[in-house]
């Protein structure tokens, strides 16, 4: 039996997620080529309360990636719930929600996500993620305020808040 782009796909992205849970980051980054076409959800400067956020492109940043994402939280006290794996051909797209405890600030936090995958030759050359930034980001400052839909919309035009 001969594979096609859909099993390829569904196979490998069902393998990161397996090895996504056991939080082993050389495991991870062997499923991605050597290039990667990464992007995440932020600026593409990356995101200063954030640690992982910035730009990656190669195996070994991948690898950087899931080791900071596992030394800025709790172990034991996160995980994740897949709501939905869409596959068409080279790419898949995964669905779901991430749960989080931040190591610095001891906060807890779920951001909805998705995952953009596309599997050539049986690895992943394309991830990028959508996901709720502004609770990350929230989970990582030292205060426990909380933006209101005012204070972001005054701030994304430069204004003071309330």
């Amino acid at each position: 039996m001969t594979s096609t782009p859909d099993s390829d796909a569904r196979a490998v992205v069902t393998e990161f997620l397996h090895r996504l849970a056991q939080a082993d980051p050389n495991r991870i980054a062997e499923l991605f080529a050597e290039n990667v076409d990464w992007q995440l959800d932020w600026p593409d400067a990356g995101h200063p309360a954030v640690p992982w956020i910035r730009q990656r492109s190669t195996r070994a940043d991948v690898a950087d990636h899931f080791r900071a994402l596992h030394d800025f939280h709790v172990p034991g006290q996160g995980g994740g719930t897949i709501t939905k794996i869409l596959v068409d051909g080279p790419d898949a797209v995964v669905l779901g929600e991430i749960n989080q405890t931040v190591r610095a600030t001891g906060k807890k936090y779920t951001a909805r996500c998705a995952l953009h995958f596309t599997v050539e030759s049986g690895v992943i050359t394309r991830y990028h993620v959508y996901e709720d930034s502004l609770t990350v980001a929230q989970a990582f400052a030292e205060t426990s305020q909380r933006a209101t839909p005012s204070d972001n919309a005054a701030n994304a035009f430069g204004a003071p808040g309330r």
